[in-house]
């Protein structure tokens, strides 16, 4: 299993898993909360089958890379993603984050600049602050996060249940976009993660990121369903797009928080259409 190396804590290395498959273009795919590079199974086929080389990790403390107790800000994570394209020395990348992933690609953008990048796309991403206050209105009150820290410290197998019902709208998708066995696969690899690193996530959830969407001058694709329950699309998706200058907007309708699984054929048509908009394999 391939490994990249992005820091130690105490006498442990911490280790990076990632999958790279594929010849062509690469696509760097950056799974959400709280899942893994596993969460990305209906896109690579596709990806492939269309040209590109697709690469793929998990974020520290989920799937198969290390389980530190520190690094879940997001300056940390998008030097993780620096890490990996600097290792793999990938240039004229796609990165492609859904949900929390969002947030790496926009920090790392913000930080990093697009000198390795070409395009990026924001799913059902968290961006550009969630966390309320005066200057920003739309975003979430502070306790909202303090309940889901609680949950998480006082059952979180069962809160990653209840989470994952809203993450897919099991109650109108259930059966019919989404299997009970989906479901569960979600939660299997969501319990096997870091606790400390799942717990720890949640304030990175409220970083602002205004600035760094700001800063984005490559081509960007936001794709947004208008039933997400976990990040309603007005105060994510619509201003995301407005923030980052020429991006384009795409609204699948009904598509819960969890639309690249329930609406992957949706989901994958955009995706191929704009990573290929201008680009001969």
């Amino acid at each position: 299993m391939p490994y990249i190396h992005v820091g130690e804590e105490n006498s442990g290395s911490i280790e990076l898993y990632y999958e790279d498959h594929g010849t062509g273009t690469p696509v760097v795919l950056i799974h959400g909360w709280p899942l893994s590079g596993a969460s990305w199974e209906r896109q690579l086929q596709p990806l492939l089958n269309a040209g590109y080389r697709v690469i793929s990790y998990d974020r520290r403390g989920f799937g198969h890379s290390s389980r530190p107790t520190v690094g879940y800000d997001y300056d940390s994570l998008a030097l993780d993603l620096h890490h990996l394209l600097a290792k793999l020395d990938l240039r004229q990348v796609a990165l492609v984050g859904f949900s929390m992933g969002g947030g790496e690609v926009v920090r790392y953008l913000g930080r990093y600049g697009s000198e390795r990048v070409r395009k990026a796309v924001l799913i059902s991403a968290v961006t550009p602050c969630l966390l309320k206050g005066d200057d920003n209105p739309e975003g979430v009150e502070l306790n909202v996060f303090d309940g889901i820290r609680k949950a998480l410290a006082t059952d979180r197998p069962a809160f990653l249940s209840g989470f994952l019902a809203d993450f897919f709208n099991v109650d109108q998708l259930g059966g019919k976009r989404v299997s009970s066995q989906a479901i569960q696969f979600c939660w299997n690899v969501a319990v096997g993660a870091s606790p400390r690193g799942t717990y720890d996530c949640v304030a990175a959830w409220g970083t602002d990121f205004r600035k760094d969407l700001s800063r984005i001058e490559i081509p960007t694709l936001v794709i947004h369903g208008d039933a997400d329950r976990i990040l309603p699309i007005g105060a994510t998706g619509v201003r995301s797009h407005q923030l980052i200058r020429g991006s384009h907007l795409v609204v699948v309708g009904g598509g819960p928080h969890g639309l690249i699984w329930t609406h992957a054929e949706n989901v994958n048509h955009e995706l191929l259409q704009f990573l290929g908009a201008d680009q001969h394999h």
